[in-house]
């Protein structure tokens, strides 16, 4: 094999590889001896079959054979030898090829761009602490005691009242026929809060324990048998029971309820699950500011051919030609620094020679079965079963270690904040990416006006 550069621009370089006929024909005898041996043909004994017969019989499909192996095995050492990065799917393109003939073809190659790392000790990053008050903990445990739907039974004589539970069965009919779905036993509602069927609850009210009441509603639009939507419906209903809304005590057997060991460790955990929650939404903050430093100190040439695969991926969703135009440019630019983006953390993790092995991975997806109880075993298919979702993990992983280094590394400022305060901040965050949406969503109005006014006046 011989390889040479046929020509270099930019990021695009094109080889020219040489293969000789001889090394072809060796291959092809080979893979013709090996076929000998398991090939039964009539008139002749297995494994006893002439090479010249074989040939005769199987020679283009072996020569295909073949050459698809040497074009793949020697574009791969072309490659090597030249020591290029690729960036995609290099293009083959054949020159000259055949039984008997010297084997010449080109590729054409994206490579990836060298990376020259700047220095990531300059990068700002914050350090925020939340600051949970003891106010804040006794409402999120009294939220959580509220929710606890707790009731005892009322008398007899007493009516069912806005927030009560009423326990009922039913037999609903439309236009006096029975219909399916149409049946309903030991059925519990809470007075209120429209769970069941749009204006059920308020015909329950004032209903008493083994009573008979009768129930006149309009079925959804989005019930599950689409020939009984929006038909009017009688439901007849015995109230079984009617049951009143206690007021959950608090105490160190409620917080073992909740899985606590008292209700001192319930309260570390409520306050240590708020700080998390915020310190979620804080820390994306701070890894996009990280990430949008990167972005501006570092100036990279980007090969085309994955600016436009990245591309096709933000834009799948768009249908309308409209859509894709009108979020043309905006889309490009995400595309770019996604590349570009990606470029420098993988150039960072290489020489600060991180790796993800195979503990960690186990452990992240660990992590995620203890997050969803009862789902364990789906949770492993899925991954058993998916190894590309195997692979995004490692690289989340990845991708977590270089931040992680890079916030080691950078200039670093602590600060302890409210909860109060983290709210503002995630809330500016927001709007700020919403302000930037509706800028470019403006933009591109003002791009479509222009266009349409340069066509009319082209029509003139």
């Amino acid at each position: 094999m011989k390889v040479t550069v046929d020509s270099k621009k930019g990021l695009k370089t094109n080889l020219k590889v040489f293969v000789d006929k001889k090394t072809i024909d060796e291959r092809i005898k080979n893979r013709l001896a090996e076929l000998s041996k398991t090939v039964n043909l009539k008139g002749f004994r297995p494994g006893k079959v002439p090479i010249d017969v074989l040939k005769r019989q199987f020679g283009k499909a072996v020569y295909g054979e073949v050459l698809e192996k040497v074009l793949k095995e020697t574009s791969t050492k072309a490659i090597e030898e030249k020591k290029i990065k690729v960036a995609g799917q290099p293009k083959l393109d054949l020159k000259s090829h055949g039984e008997g003939k010297d084997l010449n073809y080109t590729l054409e190659i994206d490579e990836l761009p060298a990376v020259k790392l700047k220095s990531i000790e300059n990068i700002k990053y914050t350090n925020y602490e939340i600051s949970v008050t003891d106010k804040e903990v006794e409402k999120r445990i009294n939220d959580i005691a509220k929710n606890q739907n707790n009731f005892e039974d009322k008398k007899e004589n007493e009516v069912a009242l806005e927030g009560d539970l009423v326990v009922f069965d039913y037999d609903a009919t439309i236009d006096n026929k029975t219909f399916e779905g149409g049946q309903g036993k030991n059925i519990q509602l809470v007075l209120g809060k429209n769970l069941f069927i749009q204006g059920f609850d308020k015909q329950l009210l004032n209903s008493k324990k083994n009573q008979q009441k009768e129930v006149i509603v309009t079925l959804p639009q989005n019930y599950p048998k689409k020939e009984f939507a929006n038909k009017k419906a009688n439901f007849k209903c015995k109230i079984l029971n009617v049951k009143r809304a206690i007021q959950q005590k608090i105490d160190d057997q409620f917080a073992k309820n909740l899985g606590a060991k008292d209700l001192n460790d319930l309260k570390q955990l409520i306050s240590k699950q708020i700080k998390n929650q915020y310190m979620m939404n804080l820390d994306a903050i701070s890894k996009e500011n990280i990430l949008n430093q990167l972005d501006d100190i570092h100036t990279i040439d980007l090969p085309d051919n994955l600016v436009q695969q990245e591309l096709s991926l933000i834009t799948k969703d768009i249908k309308n030609e409209d859509g894709m135009k009108k979020n043309k440019i905006k889309s490009e630019n995400i595309a770019k620094k996604r590349i570009k983006l990606g470029l420098i953390l993988n150039e960072l993790g290489e020489k600060n020679d991180l790796k993800v092995d195979e503990k960690e991975l186990k452990n992240e997806i660990q992590k995620q079965v203890q997050s969803m109880p009862g789902q364990e075993k789906q949770i492993m298919e899925y991954y058993q079963k998916n190894p590309s979702a195997v692979l995004s993990l490692r690289g989340s992983i990845y991708e977590e270690k270089i931040i992680n280094l890079i916030k080691k590394k950078s200039k670093q400022t602590k600060k302890t904040i409210s909860s109060k305060e983290a709210d503002q901040l995630i809330e500016q965050h927001h709007k700020s990416h919403k302000h930037f949406e509706e800028e470019d969503s403006k933009t591109s109005k003002k791009t479509s006006k222009s266009s349409e006014k340069k066509k009319k006046i082209r029509k003139k």
